[in-house]
């Protein structure tokens, strides 16, 4: 590696925050990037390990030794070609994956973490800004046509190595702009919009066609996209949100975590809407729901200037370090303080809601709550709860969000048409490894085949199912994979 003892020398460091009370002012991101030395410093910090368990702990199998080398090198063209080979964006991956690649660091046994996620942002930012990022439509047509079927990251990744196979790619998004979760639901602090757009005129440069406003099963039908395509592949997300049908559930004031997120995002973009405004300035919110989107809620929440915002999740809290139940290097479930967090928020968990109180109008002004007590199996994890008696209690509220995860893709419309099998959990039936339904020449892939899930395991899933409909094209393919073994399962 490019410094021996470097993880010996330096301590693990993360780019400076503009301060809380100044970043709720606007919806720009607001961490920095490193300085040229500090960067230096924490590509140091890889290990020479022998056996780099990051590789495993990345859906993506990014190649994380060696571009963290090449940064310490400042070989920046190196280092850009090595992430690349394995992940189409990682200017998305960079600032909103959670980092199972950093759980399985071999120096997160006893230290913390070498920086991946934030070295990858920098890799990718310093080849925009030096050139190396440039369009590259492949030389050669195959002649057969592809549909991809929503433009999130899989549909998106799909997209990107089946054009580079040199088959015509043409995407279907039903919203105004690509990019789908990545679009419309990470907030603008989070990942401001114009890193999308920049990589979807990369896209069209390359030669890919994307259709807006199209929703197929409805403006087009399933047997015209069959017809019309030599294969198709579904990338359109597991969209139906969980609900908490709890009495007062229909009162105005209780939506859904992305009703408000997807809102937010439009109106930050200039992009007009025709539902009814959903703000939560001077209101006391209640998110319900402890994970990433719930955060998004907190940290809209607080841009709107909320008058209060309560975070409470149903599980009980989870540990601050690693348990027995989950070993090195597994991705461990430990409590997570977002910058959401920082900026403002009371949380709280082993909370069940009884019920959504309202007045005479029908609109919501309180939630009532019951604290719970958690049993644990032998690994402590929890099993079955039961109400603390006299714990009942209600807390005012005029504003809820659902961010409670998601249940399944939507079943109305095209995989209705399409008639495609589904698994018992109502996505679209596909073996991981050959992505191919049940219907001839339609392959699955991303959440709407594996359920709600990562970022960075969408964009595998894109990349694994585009080399699977190349050798259903072709009977050939040269689309990388993350299994070396697969390259060769022809």
């Amino acid at each position: 590696m490019g410094k021996v003892t470097g993880f010996k020398e330096y301590a693990r460091e993360l780019p400076s925050k503009r301060s809380p009370e100044e970043r709720i002012n606007d919806y720009k991101e607001f961490v920095a990037l490193y300085p040229e030395n500090k960067l230096n410093e924490q590509s140091a910090r890889c290990m020479n390990c022998g056996v780099p368990f990051c590789h495993n702990g990345c859906p993506l199998g990014n190649i994380i030794p060696e571009f963290n080398d090449a940064v310490y090198k400042e070989n920046w063209e190196e280092a850009y070609r090595i992430l690349s080979s394995t992940n189409n964006f990682p200017e998305f991956t960079g600032r909103i994956c959670p980092a199972p690649c950093e759980s399985a660091c071999v120096l997160g046994i006893n230290k913390p973490a070498v920086a991946i996620e934030e070295i990858e942002k920098h890799i990718i930012e310093i080849a925009f800004s030096k050139g190396f990022v440039t369009s590259k439509a492949p030389l050669i047509r195959s002649g057969k046509t592809v549909a991809v079927v929503g433009s999130g990251p899989a549909g998106l990744a799909a997209a990107a190595q089946l054009n580079k196979a040199g088959h015509l790619v043409t995407v279907f998004e039903r919203d105004e702009k690509a990019g789908g979760l990545v679009r419309f639901g990470i907030p603008d602090f989070k990942l401001e919009k114009w890193v999308v757009e920049r990589r979807v005129q990369l896209m069209e440069e390359d030669g890919i066609i994307f259709k807006y406003g199209i929703e197929v099963g409805k403006d087009l039908s399933a047997d015209e996209l069959l017809k019309s395509f030599d294969a198709v592949v579904l990338a359109g997300g597991s969209t139906i949100p969980r609900n908490l049908p709890a009495p007062g559930r229909e009162l105005k004031g209780v939506y859904y975590a992305m009703e408000f997120l997807k809102q937010q995002n439009k109106r930050v973009s200039g992009i007009p809407f025709t539902e009814e405004e959903i703000l939560a300035t001077d209101k006391d919110v209640i998110v319900i729901g402890g994970g990433d989107t719930g955060s998004d809620c907190v940290g809209t929440s607080n841009r709107h200037k909320a008058r209060s915002i309560t975070q409470f999740e149903l599980m009980p809290m989870p540990p601050k370090d690693r348990t027995e139940s989950m070993p090195w290097p597994t991705y461990p479930m430990l409590l997570k303080t977002t910058s959401s967090h920082e900026e403002g928020c009371e949380r709280a968990w082993a909370v069940s809601t009884k019920e959504f109180v309202g007045d005479a109008d029908g609109n919501l002004t309180g939630v009532r709550v019951v604290d719970v007590e958690w049993e644990t199996d032998v690994f402590g994890r929890p099993v079955k709860f039961q109400e603390v008696e006299g714990s009942e209690r209600v807390l005012p509220a005029q504003r809820v969000f659902l961010a409670m995860g998601f249940l399944h893709p939507q079943k109305q419309g095209l995989l209705e048409q399409l008639g495609v099998e589904l698994d018992e959990r109502g996505n679209v039936k596909a073996k991981e490894g050959l992505y191919k339904t049940s219907v001839d020449k339609v392959f699955a892939a991303g959440d709407m085949r594996r359920g709600q899930s990562l970022v960075v395991w969408a964009i595998s899933e894109g990349r694994e199912a585009a080399r699977r409909v190349d050798l259903f094209l072709t009977g050939t393919t040269f689309l990388e994979s993350k299994d070396a073994e697969s390259m060769y399962a022809f």
